[in-house]
């Protein structure tokens, strides 16, 4: 079975921002991209963004797959908030890679780098 990726909220607004090298937008492209549906929240919740500003992420949301928020997601948020200080997001991102074995594409592996078992892969990098 082939890998897949649960891209992070920073790696989307990074790329539609125009921050995200061009070394790293070509695998971006080139593989099946996941997003929880926090990632949706996230990306499309900024604050003070005109339509215009928002409709390209409003468009690439619409053909990434979004995976919600299950109650096995929820269980092991719970476990990776009583275990780590972390943000509800980033817990959410966590648990939903773990539960669906995913490797999490971010820029923020420092977020991530001391949840057990989560593989973390980081744009900027490649």
């Amino acid at each position: 079975m082939e890998q897949g990726y649960l891209i992070d909220t920073n790696v989307i607004i990074d790329n539609f921002g125009n921050k995200l090298p061009e070394k790293a937008k070509t695998p971006l492209y080139s593989i099946e991209l996941i997003a929880s549906v926090v990632t949706k929240i996230e990306v499309l919740g900024w604050i003070n963004a005109t339509k215009e500003q928002l409709q390209p992420p409003y468009d690439f949301m619409e053909i990434v797959s979004r995976l919600p928020i299950s109650e096995a997601v929820v269980e092991k948020t719970i476990a990776i908030r009583q275990s780590k200080k972390i943000a509800l997001g980033d817990a959410i991102i966590a648990a939903t890679a773990l539960v669906h074995d995913l490797v999490v594409i971010s820029r923020n592996t420092s977020d991530f780098k001391s949840i057990q078992g989560l593989k973390v892969s980081d744009p900027y990098s490649l």
